[in-house]
């Protein structure tokens, strides 16, 4: 496996080889001040360029940063083609372990680039970008919901955990786990406010909750492990359970923080339906 600094030198090596590369810039979790190094770690690259067409149509191009597993081309993928020229994404990943996401983007369109409060700049070549400030994970930090947030949460988890007991009830296990994944959007959203609460929403919590386990009680974090359930009908309903617990834990200490009003009966009235139906005999012609 290449190291770091072959990398950082091979990225820059081809920027600096290559005089339609005008400036390096990179952002993601190795300029991030709280991501732990690992060797799972991107490089997350954009090369401003003069033009974005000659980088897109040379099949060749990629080749140089080493021998390719795999890549992929995001801006190819679907009905639509990329347009001539918007930014344009390299996704490689080595054969020696290593991954570079490298992104072209045109360089007359500088003044339209979002600020990613995690970038650095590697090379100028013509002096034109403006200093980063120092590296922060400012644009990754939880945000305090607004009162309607707060009830659009809470209403669709309810609302969609009738329809995972539904799918349970009729033994259609794929269905039941495709809703319970809408379900488990609401509560991790829940989450990630009831932790920013607890860091005065300071923290960066990863995505897809990659630190929760960080800043979670110990009870909590057990018992959003216990949300997950192999493809046993029992176990699944038990998750489902969990999850209404864990979700009214957190989005009733959520409610008290802000003052915000807590829907008690929405959620007793489906706690009781999703009792209910748990216990309905599957020969049953009504459900009450």
């Amino acid at each position: 496996m290449r190291t770091k600094q072959e990398v950082f030198d091979l990225i820059l090596g081809v920027a600096g080889d290559d005089d339609r590369v005008r400036a390096v810039i990179m952002n993601g979790s190795r300029t991030s001040p709280s991501a732990a190094p690992d060797i799972f770690q991107d490089y997350d690259v954009v090369y401003l360029v003069t033009e974005v067409s000659p980088f897109r149509d040379d099949p060749a191009w990629p080749e140089q940063f080493g021998e390719l597993m795999i890549m992929q081309r995001p801006d190819e993928m679907g009905d639509s083609p990329a347009r001539e020229e918007d930014p344009y994404a390299f996704l490689m990943q080595f054969a020696d372990g290593n991954r570079i996401d490298l992104t072209v983007y045109p360089i007359a369109k500088l003044d339209d680039m979002e600020r990613d409060s995690q970038s650095i700049l590697l090379l100028d070549k013509d002096g034109i970008i403006e200093p980063f400030p120092p590296p922060s994970d400012d644009d990754y930090l939880p945000k305090p919901p607004t009162p309607k947030a707060f009830a659009d949460s809470c209403n669709e988890f309810w609302w969609v955990s009738a329809y995972v007991a539904k799918g349970l009830w009729r033994e259609e296990i794929l269905y039941a786990k495709s809703m319970m994944g809408y379900v488990r959007t609401q509560l991790m959203k829940m989450l990630a406010w009831y932790l920013g609460i607890k860091t005065d929403f300071s923290a960066n919590l990863g995505k897809f909750g990659r630190y929760f386990e960080d800043y979670l009680e110990d009870d909590l974090w057990d018992l959003l492990l216990e949300t997950y359930s192999d493809g046993d009908y029992e176990h699944t309903w038990d998750a489902l359970e969990t999850m209404c617990q864990l979700f009214r834990i957190t989005s009733r200490a959520v409610a008290e923080h802000f003052d915000f009003e807590y829907p008690r009966e929405e959620d007793q009235k489906v706690s009781a339906h999703l009792r209910h139906v748990r216990d309905l005999p599957k020969n049953a012609e009504e459900m009450y």
